[in-house]
């Protein structure tokens, strides 16, 4: 069995300003404390996860239980990781190791960035971002956690950033690149892209992991991997995928049960009507699937999931998982409504408990990975039986209207509040009197452009300090609202509107 100092290659244990020795401390657990302490993890136990507190009668994950059980579930893979027969465990550490704090750390770690309201407020930050305040780069959640652990929070060596090792701060790097760069990559199919660029490179990756100001520090922490190709994962956030992909997929689902959301009679209807017509519905033309009618949706995902990713999509095996999932959620656990008591609570945890258990068991380590998967990979029955569950998800919970209503308002908040301040900041009568907060963070980035104009003139198409400020000013309104949680962000709102009369309790600690 391979000891932790061997788990790493030279310089993952690595800060980027050397501290003091501390006699008998792991490095590793360092980091994750850190995190764990941060007031940017706090804030995620008030930041929506899928659905809103307000929207359901029943506790719900919001994103910091949701960080926890991917910390558990991914601690849980490194550790069956070590288990493994030797010429896996040769392979792992070959790849640059996989060490289960440092798994721990990056799932504690992976949401800091999320802005208010869930992923659709994400998606509004990022058009905001580009449309009105002019980022090249716009917003983005994964990039927003490695800009909060390498600069916007602070430890005792450092005012910005956390000092994290290099290994920890590797292993959040779901998506390891910027949205820029691939502006400048030649025309390739979608399945030739790597997961999360999106079908058209040439207008920016759709996820990334690091903004153009951080891009040198994304590149110094994966420099100390030469095991791992470009645009791959380290084993670390391979992990950490996975372990959030399983929780997103099981824990949810626990939530929209309990919450009532999910009705047997509809997911019912759609699974059983694909498995008995998909046959005849493989012989329609796209435009005439109708989603309104049952079964249509699971074949427009059916074919959706085989463009993208034919390398591991299987017919037989998505049917597979179609009637495994139908058998177990659908005639299992939907078919006896929640009522609250005990044996109904036993029965979502046995439940979540089987389906947990399973997925994180069912991990193959490669080599030579495709280029949309990672070293360490989902199996492919158990990849299938996630596309499956995140189907249900995204049917019966995410495409609800009402749902929808409650969303699109809250968007509005995140364009009101990137239109408000940067007003305020651009009035030059009364600018000085924005938070402080804001204020110093526009001063700080500014700087941190001004220095990636002086090493990367190239990313910029217009020079002169006037620039320079602008972007500065951008990119801090956006970091700004980025770390409201969402109670925060409403308040905040009916401020700068005019329609609160509660100066002193909605403003305070803004």
């Amino acid at each position: 069995m391979e000891t932790r100092a061997q788990t790493h290659q030279t310089g993952g244990r690595d800060r980027a300003i050397v501290e003091r020795n501390r006699t008998g401390e792991d490095e590793f657990r360092i980091d994750i404390e850190r995190i764990r302490f941060s007031p940017y993890f706090s804030r995620l136990s008030s930041v929506t996860q899928v659905i809103p507190q307000a929207g359901s009668g029943t506790l719900v994950h919001n994103r910091l239980t949701h960080s926890l059980k991917v910390s558990a579930v991914a601690r849980s893979i490194a550790i069956s990781l070590r288990r493994s027969d030797e010429p896996t465990r040769r392979l792992i550490s070959d790849l640059g190791g996989c060490d289960p704090v440092v798994v721990q750390a990056a799932a504690a770690a992976h949401d800091l960035g999320h802005p208010p309201f869930g992923h659709l407020g994400e998606q509004e930050l990022d058009r905001v971002a580009r449309d009105t305040l002019g980022l090249p780069d716009g917003f983005e959640g994964n990039a927003q956690t490695f800009r909060i652990l390498t600069a916007l929070d602070s430890c005792d060596a450092t005012p910005r950033g956390m000092n994290l090792t290099r290994a920890v701060r590797a292993a959040v790097l779901k998506y390891p690149w910027t949205r820029n760069e691939w502006r400048s990559q030649a025309p390739v199919a979608p399945e030739l892209l790597p997961r999360g660029v999106g079908a058209n490179p040439a207008a920016g990756a759709m996820k990334y992991s690091a903004y153009d100001i951080e891009a040198e520090e994304m590149d110094d922490v994966l420099s100390v991997f030469p095991g791992i190709g470009k645009y791959q994962q380290t084993l670390e956030s391979s992990v950490m995928d996975i372990a959030d992909d399983i929780a997103y997929a099981v824990h949810d689902l626990d939530d929209f049960y309990r919450a009532g959301i999910l009705q047997y009679t509809s997911v019912s209807a759609e699974l059983r009507a694909w498995l008995d017509n998909s046959v005849r519905f493989q012989a329609l033309k796209a435009p005439e699937l109708d989603q309104r009618q049952p079964g249509h949706a699971l074949e427009i995902t059916w074919r959706h999931v085989l463009a993208k990713d034919p390398w591991i999509a299987k017919s037989e095996a998505f049917r597979a998982s179609v009637q495994r999932v139908g058998h177990d959620l659908v005639d299992g656990l939907l078919a006896v409504p929640y009522d609250g008591g005990l044996q109904a609570d036993r029965a979502v945890t046995a439940f979540t408990r089987r389906w947990i258990d399973r997925l994180q068991e069912s991990i193959t380590v490669e080599r030579t990975p495709n280029v949309r998967s990672g070293h360490i990979r989902l199996s492919d029955e158990a990849w299938h039986d996630v596309v499956v569950l995140k189907f249900v998800h995204s049917r019966f919970v995410l495409d609800r209207s009402d749902l929808a209503v409650y969303q699109r308002g809250q968007t509005r908040i995140i364009r009101s509040l990137a239109e408000g301040f940067n007003t305020w900041l651009n009035d030059p009568e009364d600018a000085g009197r924005a938070p402080r907060r804001l204020l110093d963070s526009v001063e700080a980035t500014t700087e941190e452009y001004r220095q990636l104009r002086e090493s990367t003139p190239e990313l910029f198409s217009q020079s002169g300090p006037h620039e320079i400020q602008r972007l500065g000013q951008a990119r801090a309104i956006v970091d700004y609202i980025a770390s409201f949680t969402d109670a925060q962000a409403v308040s905040l709102n009916s401020l700068l509107t005019g329609t609160s009369d509660n100066l002193w309790e909605a403003g305070r600690g803004l």
